[in-house]
């Protein structure tokens, strides 16, 4: 069910016209930095999206603007775990990974304790807060740290909004989700229940 899930939305983004896209992305970044949650944020980690994925360069741009200190997940595929690394260029302080995706070239991890909002990447989310990831689980496991108390927000079109996307025990919901069109906000789920 996943798989076929993921399949059909990743077909739905690659066949979005760039100008829809980069529009898209705009109105959702505009309704995320207008939030209460992201005012109230002083350390933000963003995703670095894919060219597939809505666009989060807006977001960190408006970030930095905002005197944010903004950090970027790097991947170790050892460990399967992501540690979150504070970036202050878009350039200089990234690389292209193998699997195509851009992280941090370098510096010390930030304490997972210290995050106050993390947006999440998702290729579907459900209208209860689940979120459909890639399949990896590098963000389930992350948001399931004991020391990280704030905000989840998933960010994504939409088009990606499902009545339903099926969940596991593992899989971690967001506490909040912006797209073009809304900010919606969910129940915080008990720290006891991970």
């Amino acid at each position: 069910m996943k798989k076929e899930l993921r399949q059909k939305i990743r077909r739905m983004l690659e066949s979005m016209p760039q100008a829809e896209m980069a529009a898209k992305s705009a109105l959702a970044m505009d309704h995320l930095t207008g939030t209460s949650e992201y005012a109230r944020a002083q350390i933000i980690m963003v995703y670095l999206s894919l060219p597939t994925e809505i666009d989060t360069t807006g977001i960190v741009l408006r970030a930095w603007q905002d005197h944010k200190r903004v950090l970027a997940p790097r991947i170790s595929w050892e460990q399967r775990r992501m540690m979150p690394t504070e970036i202050r260029s878009l350039t200089s302080d990234l690389v292209e990974t193998s699997m195509g995706l851009r992280e941090p070239v370098s510096g010390p991890p930030i304490p997972i304790s210290l995050i106050d909002m993390v947006i999440v990447p998702g290729l579907a989310y459900d209208t209860q807060g689940n979120r459909l990831g890639r399949g990896r689980g590098f963000y389930d496991r992350f948001l399931a740290h004991p020391e990280f108390m704030g905000v989840t927000c998933g960010f994504s079109f939409e088009d990606q909004v499902l009545k339903e996307v099926p969940a596991e025990p593992l899989d971690r919901p967001v506490s909040m989700l912006v797209t073009d069109k809304k900010v919606r906000r969910f129940a915080r789920r008990a720290k006891a229940a991970r």
